[in-house]
């Protein structure tokens, strides 16, 4: 399973490279597997769309048993809401040979274009209530904002869920300061990469969709200089 960062091939790992050069296939949902193909000429690919998750892993598998060596790509780490988990899961004691390679996540390749809003303690939740039940998420928005934790947010929004980032900050905005300082990255190391700052309560009304990670301050958090940074707390500073 190989993490491939958030697209630019200039963002994977050394590993990551070599696991990619190194394998017979390569297996990933359509949109991973245009990003590195060209980098990748003669290699075999095999690509299924979305929500094609479990057939993905398991046509791995198959390959897997027969022989040859499969590499498993996800956008940023392999294991943070990547197929790592499902794998490792499919194959339980079987006599597979398994390498996870990390990479290069969304949270930290987006807060990198911010500036540092991630220098503290935080979370990353997933918006997507694709699997995880929309209370279970709201729940652990609640609990960020009570703990004054950053939190990163992935999948907050898509076609079926247009209003999914409303409904966060509503749920951060029961313990968090309307004026809580925040940003969104989007299509990070992919062409159109942008960011913007804003307040928390600005970011509830914001149009983002799956190519989007927010990001929401703690109570120290403040822009210095355009950036949005989080004080870790030097004393001398």
């Amino acid at each position: 399973m190989v993490g491939i960062g958030p697209g630019d091939w200039r963002e994977l790992t050394l590993r990551a490279v070599e696991a990619l050069e190194a394998a017979d296939v390569i297996v990933g949902y359509t949109l991973y597997v245009e990003l590195i193909r060209p980098r990748l000429p003669g290699k075999e690919f095999r690509a299924t769309g979305m929500r094609g998750e479990v057939e993905r892993c398991k046509l791995a598998l198959e390959l897997a048993r027969s022989g040859r060596s499969v590499a498993v790509i996800c956008s940023g780490d392999a294991g943070v809401y990547g197929m790592a988990g499902l794998v490792c899961e499919l194959i339980g004691d079987a006599p597979v040979e398994v390498e996870v390679v990390g990479g290069l996540t969304a949270a930290t390749s987006g807060a990198a274009l911010l500036g540092a809003p991630l220098g503290h303690d935080f979370a990353v939740i997933s918006l997507s209530d694709q699997l995880t039940p929309w209370e279970v998420i709201e729940r652990r928005l609640q609990c960020a904002a009570m703990g004054d934790f950053c939190v990163a947010l992935y999948n907050p929004a898509s076609r079926h869920r247009p209003d999914a980032l409303r409904r966060a900050c509503d749920a951060l905005l029961r313990y968090a300061k309307p004026e809580t300082v925040c940003g969104v990255a989007r299509n990070i190391g992919r062409a159109g990469e942008a960011t913007r700052l804003m307040t928390l309560l600005e970011l509830s009304d914001y149009p983002a969709d799956m190519f989007t990670t927010a990001y929401v301050g703690n109570s120290a958090t403040r822009v210095i200089g355009g950036r949005m940074v989080t004080p870790r707390g030097y004393r001398d500073v």
